[in-house]
């Protein structure tokens, strides 16, 4: 058994320093052959374990995120090619894999309707093309809930066991494929572009989108997934699946078959009876207060003295979806890498008490949104956490002049009080 540990050990730390070697300049193919003689053959483990290593070392996380895609490459050849765990129908991990062979799918479609517009030469044939190339972009616009379910449930049971390193990176490569989708979106979407615009936009942002998705269907069927099903508990699988509705699916439907443990799926913390909560200005009872954060027209999420979730509001149109997953998740493993800088300097300002409110606002999905932070102290002025506090202001900013006369928007919900 020492022996088998210390090759493992011996694995990660060639790997380590082959990786290490190409970030420093050296070239891709000599590194390849190193690669060759001295690692033979590794598994998902140990490149998450190199990984894990590098970033514990000092390495930035957008560092590795960078090259990540060339460490996949390179790692191919010597990584062992595992056998699929087998789940049951429905499972959370079976769900990602169909959902990946649906993206597939359409990766392969969308190649042959961008081959067919390179080979043309005039427009006369553009349309069906065009429309099949439209057609495929648009479902893989899907995939923001695939990603979505990836980051806020099955990263934060990574980081519950441990394990950082894929998430960070992950979540940086999800944020560039967004990116280039709304590239894609936009140069498909131009009015003015003629069959050589449509070409350029082949080889180009086209050409990246379908190398990036791909390269992250590999990366979740051969490094996340096998990572996932060793890690996570039975009941960190009934939780994710429990959670995901909130998200969505992408392409397909889960299937029926995955049972959870009725002990996840029990309801949070309940007071005996109808004991209330006593507060300085009076008293509610726990069926009061929820029901007071489920109609309030924000969503509050609070963070603790520790940077981590605490506690968040439960409304039937939450602007930004929330999951139990996130509770005691370190609120910077909540944001993607490249606003985490922001997240800390408004936990640093509120902290030391350089400042107490930062306030955004932002377009969203058709809905324009305000979002305010708030730093949230006790009687003595001791930081106790962040509030942050986010509201749907589309029709707010509307508002003109005076309404004093009782006018409904819409009819009263049906048991209301009349």
């Amino acid at each position: 058994m020492s022996e088998i540990i210390d090759n493992r050990a011996r694995r990660v730390r060639q790997l380590k320093a082959i990786i290490q070697r190409l970030h420093q300049g050296e070239a891709p193919e000599a590194v390849k052959d190193q690669l060759r003689t001295l690692v033979r053959e590794t598994d998902y483990s140990e490149i998450v374990a190199m990984e894990q290593e590098l970033m514990a070392e000092g390495m930035p996380a957008e560092e590795i995120m960078s090259m990540c895609d060339l460490h996949s490459q390179l790692t191919r050849e010597v990584l062992v090619q595992l056998p699929p765990r087998t789940v049951p129908p429905g499972h959370p991990a079976d769900t990602m894999r169909r959902e990946n062979q649906a993206l597939r799918e359409t990766l392969a479609r969308m190649r042959h309707a961008m081959e067919s517009i390179l080979a043309l030469e005039d427009e006369s044939g553009l349309a069906p093309h065009l429309m099949a190339w439209r057609q495929c972009a648009n479902e893989l616009m899907d995939v923001e809930k695939h990603y979505q379910r990836k980051e806020h449930l099955f990263f934060s049971r990574l980081e519950g066991h441990g394990i950082t390193g894929p998430s960070k990176v992950m979540w940086g490569k999800d944020d560039e494929v967004r990116a280039m989708l709304r590239s894609l979106q936009q140069a498909l979407s131009a009015r003015d572009a003629v069959l050589a615009d449509y070409k350029l936009a082949v080889c180009t942002v086209g050409a990246s989108v379908t190398a990036a998705v791909e390269e992250m269907i590999y990366k979740e069927e051969n490094i996340l997934l096998p990572l996932c099903l060793d890690v996570f508990t039975e009941d960190d699988w009934a939780q994710i699946w429990a959670d995901s509705p909130r998200y969505g699916w992408c392409l397909v439907e889960p299937r029926e078959g995955y049972t959870p443990p009725d002990s996840v799926l029990r309801e949070g913390i309940r007071l005996q009876g109808e004991e209330a909560v006593q507060l300085p200005t009076g008293s509610l009872t726990l069926q009061q207060l929820l029901a007071i954060f489920r109609t309030l027209p924000v969503d509050l999420t609070f963070v603790d003295a520790d940077d981590r979730v605490a506690f968040y509001s439960e409304g039937p149109d939450r602007i930004f979806a929330r999951s139990r997953a996130i509770l005691g998740r370190k609120v910077q493993h909540c944001h993607p890498p490249r606003s985490v800088h922001i997240v800390d300097q408004i936990l640093d300002d509120f902290r030391s008490g350089r400042h107490s409110v930062a306030e955004f606002w932002i377009h969203f999905h058709g809905r324009f949104v305000h979002i305010r932070y708030f730093a949230v102290r006790g009687e003595s002025g001791h930081y106790l956490g962040t509030l942050e506090v986010t509201q749907d202001i589309t029709r707010i900013r509307t508002l003109e002049g005076e309404r004093r006369l009782l006018q409904y928007e819409e009819p009263a919900a049906e048991g209301a009080a009349r």
